[in-house]
């Protein structure tokens, strides 16, 4: 196995849009400051669907995905609550909550959420499995977004908690606007090719990066 550092440490916005291909955001360390801040030009959404891998050995509740407006910190919430064991999908100010997952540590696990505001249903596909579509909230996302990684923000753009902090690695995050197909999440999991994220595309990904997180290649196991 071979491990490359390509940057190691940065407080400012990255100078343009990067191809993220083949890469992933290490967070190295259990604080309550450090971050990845995702830029997107989407403001009003009336579905929507996030992917990400992730990998951690962390025993105690952490954040997958965040994305807060001025109006409610919780917009959009992937988490998880190691005390039900348990991932949790927060819509505004409800919640859908998947129990009973293989979230084993130190592996690999790829996480797509889908939402639509016609029906309010939200779904959780875990490792590719599609779990029960449940009622979460009909009211469309609007107002400017804050999306972050490694923190939970329990105001907008901030009031986090280092016991929530993600610590591990993160890679190939895409979002759509849009209830991604069977098909599609499929292709996703199995990485092969998918139509990449036209709110957040890892292939053109424009981010901040605040405090120490990584940029590295993906670990890649031999046969």
């Amino acid at each position: 196995m071979k491990l490359l550092v390509c940057f190691v440490f940065f407080v400012a916005r990255a100078g343009a849009i990067q191809d993220l291909s083949g890469k992933m955001f290490t967070f190295p360390l259990q604080t309550k400051t450090d971050h990845v801040k995702l830029i997107t030009s989407k403001r009003n959404l009336s579905a929507a669907t996030v992917c990400h891998r992730s990998f951690t050995d962390l025993k105690r509740d952490h954040n997958l995905f965040s994305k807060s407006t001025q109006a409610s910190p919780n917009e959009f919430l992937v988490f998880y609550d190691y005390t039900n064991k348990e991932i949790e999908i927060h819509l505004k100010n409800q919640k859908a909550e998947y129990r009973s997952l293989d979230y084993k540590p130190n592996t690999w696990h790829s996480v797509c959420t889908t939402w639509d505001a016609g029906s309010g249903l939200v779904q959780l596909w875990f490792n590719g499995q599609p779990l029960t579509r449940r009622f979460v909230n009909q009211s469309n996302m609007t107002g400017e977004p804050i999306i972050i990684l490694g923190q939970e923000q329990d105001s907008h753009g901030g009031g986090f908690d280092i016991n929530q902090s993600f610590i591990g690695m993160m890679t190939d995050v895409h979002m759509w606007d849009y209830v991604l197909s069977t098909c599609e999440i499929q292709h996703y999991v199995s990485e092969l090719s998918f139509t990449p994220g036209n709110v957040l595309n890892w292939a053109a990904l424009d981010f901040q990066i605040n405090g120490r997180v990584l940029i590295e290649n993906k670990q890649m196991y031999c046969q």
